[in-house]
């Protein structure tokens, strides 16, 4: 009788710690926050990826005269959507880059920042085979990867421009995200953070837009990072998933409230510790971690659904734009959530 006692309790203990885990990971039962978001345009998503991935081709760090191309249109376009816009230098190895910065809302209170990086994924040490030293086989054009959160980046503005914010809204388009320079000090979005660390800044939250074009409805089309996860989401690649960690539970699940409420997309979370998890920390959102900012990764979970990721056939063919303008209209509830 005890035995059976003892199993039944070490039963018991394992049920709750798998539930206490799916409920600190997966954050299952978040209510949506139902709201109205203005209309995001899928047709000028689909023009601004298509003008970033082929007009400015190749935008990777060994071409700064196209980065530098890019940043300028983008200051056009943020200007045209009524955001008061500056510049950040962003210098590296004796090479001047830039972020460009648009402001919406009130000057002073929480801030919230979304941003995308706009340069491209290259692999210079690899013949192109082209007489220009670059080709789709060495220098991506970058669609998904990442002119689709740069072209989010430009909805969403435009929209904040036909109905602002009542609260502080940062747009930030960084440079030098990808390779040398990922996931180090020279990240444009790590000269950001730094900048907002330095001023005493209060951040409310950050938002990473990274890769949220692709999307299919086939079985087996989405996979994980760690055996099992299939079993707590779905196994197609039909939903945009916001990330954290575990530190960011709670802002996780608003996030993905207002997201989820905003539009029928499909909205998934997961919280969970880098280390355990491949992925996480894969993107501008580490360097407001590194500065002990809040920050979240919003995506479409890119190798993890994509076979094209960081190959030539990443172009702008290819992507869902209209549930593309769901995931902006989604990031626009989160920045304007109350």
């Amino acid at each position: 009788m005890k035995r059976l006692r003892r199993l039944a309790l070490m039963l018991f203990t394992l049920a709750a710690l798998a539930a206490a885990t799916l409920f600190v990971v997966v954050q299952p039962g978040v209510t949506p926050r139902p709201s109205t978001p203005p209309a995001a345009d899928a047709q000028r998503l689909r023009e601004d990826v298509k003008r970033l991935s082929v007009d400015f081709y190749p935008r990777s760090y060994d071409r700064p005269e196209n980065l530098e191309r890019v940043a300028t249109y983008l200051r056009a376009e943020f200007e045209r959507a009524g955001a008061r816009v500056g510049d950040q230098p962003v210098i590296v190895e004796g090479q001047t880059y830039r972020n460009v910065v648009a402001r919406f809302g009130p000057d002073t209170g929480p801030l919230r920042v979304i941003g995308a990086h706009y340069d491209s994924y290259a692999d210079t040490g690899v013949d192109s085979g082209d007489p220009r030293g670059y080709s789709p086989r060495t220098h991506t054009p970058g669609a998904d990867d990442n002119a689709s959160g740069v072209a989010g980046l430009l909805e969403l503005a435009r929209m904040l421009g036909r109905a602002p914010p009542s609260r502080p809204v940062e747009l930030v388009a960084y440079t030098l995200e990808e390779p040398p320079h990922f996931r180090s000090e020279h990240m444009g979005s790590a000269w950001h953070a730094r900048a907002l660390r330095a001023q005493g800044r209060e951040v409310e939250f950050m938002l990473s837009l990274e890769m949220i074009g692709r999307f299919s409805d086939r079985p087996g089309s989405q996979t994980y990072p760690v055996p099992g996860m299939h079993r707590l989401y779905s196994d197609r690649g039909d939903f945009v998933v916001v990330v954290g960690r575990m530190g960011d539970f709670g802002l996780t699940r608003k996030i993905k409230a207002a997201m989820a409420g905003a539009t029928p997309l499909p909205v998934h979370s997961i919280n969970a510790p880098p280390l355990l998890v491949q992925g996480v920390d894969f993107s501008d959102h580490l360097s407001y971690w590194r500065e002990g900012f809040p920050a979240l990764m919003i995506g479409d979970t890119a190798f993890l659904r994509s076979r094209r990721y960081h190959q030539p056939d990443d172009t702008y063919e290819t992507l869902d734009y209209a549930r593309m303008a769901q995931v902006v209209q989604g990031a626009y509830a989160a920045a304007t959530a109350p």
